[in-house]
């Protein structure tokens, strides 16, 4: 069975570029103290930042996902709601034109799950109104790449992987004053501090990523929410022997939004042969 889906998952993430050439939290304040005091110990604070989102509840997310391959950049769009506290998430991925510019590819709806990848639209010999699932463990890279987007959730907890960190200071971003950071998260480490539905995927990237290492950028609000982060991943595509630069990022607004996600049943999920495309 863990055979099969990871040949699933290779064929997703292969379909994607087919044909394409915190939470020192609730903290607040202003002036040289405030500043200081969100500088002082900033790899805790972004290790505590998932839980942070847990207080938040549910938010509206974005997503985009850039990759090089055949020496083209693309970049593959997501946008959706989320639910923190019962990690389940439904987002719509856009996949990008052609480079002979045909039509858009038709949007890929997922729900995320702990532990679980479903798509709808999948294509690949999937019937449009079935459901492909795919158990996120059985990928080589936990479902962070895989997809053509981050879990919201699973991204916040990269960070309790946190390694080096550094606070550079307060910007603004879509209206809001928020803090930002720079540093390096392990995903082994953020594997262990996990929460039970991430640490499995978690622990798959920390093994199928070209290394364990995850630079990345966050910003923080003043309630020490995640409004922004961006990842470098580097994956390692079985069909080349090369690495590809991932950059992955999401945004999340809106805290406190409707994030109703129901999960398909049974006789929704296609059992069938998913084609390589």
């Amino acid at each position: 069975m863990a055979d099969r889906q990871q040949r699933w998952g290779t064929a997703v993430l292969a379909g994607l570029v087919a044909g394409i050439c915190a939470g020192a939290a609730g903290c607040s304040g202003s002036g040289a103290a405030a500043e200081d005091a969100h500088a002082a110990d900033p790899v805790e604070t972004l290790r505590r930042a998932a839980d942070t989102l847990l207080e938040a509840g549910s938010s509206k997310a974005r997503t985009s996902m850039e990759m090089a391959t055949g020496g083209t950049r693309v970049t593959i769009r997501g946008e959706g709601v989320y639910d923190f506290r019962r990690q389940l998430g439904r987002l719509k991925v856009v996949l990008p034109q052609d480079p002979a510019g045909a039509s858009e590819h038709r949007p890929i709806t997922e729900l995320l799950a702990p532990g679980a990848l479903f798509m709808k639209n999948r294509g690949a010999g999937v019937p449009a109104e079935k459901w492909v699932r795919v158990e996120t463990a059985t990928l080589s890279d936990g479902n962070l790449v895989t997809g053509g987007a981050t879990d919201p959730y699973a991204a916040a907890e990269v960070l309790r992987g946190t390694r080096t960190a550094t606070y550079l200071g307060t910007t603004e971003l879509a209206g809001t004053e928020v803090r930002h950071y720079r540093g390096t998260a392990d995903l082994a480490a953020a594997a262990e501090d996990a929460s039970e539905g991430g640490r499995g995927s978690l622990s798959a990237a920390a093994k199928g990523f070209a290394t364990a290492r995850v630079p990345f950028d966050v910003y923080l609000d003043e309630q020490g929410r995640i409004r922004k982060v961006r990842h470098r991943f580097s994956f390692v595509n079985g069909r080349q022997k090369d690495a590809v630069a991932v950059a992955s990022t999401t945004l999340l607004y809106d805290f406190g939004a409707p994030a109703d996600v129901r999960l398909p049943a049974d006789r929704d999920i296609y059992t069938g042969r998913i084609a390589e495309e």
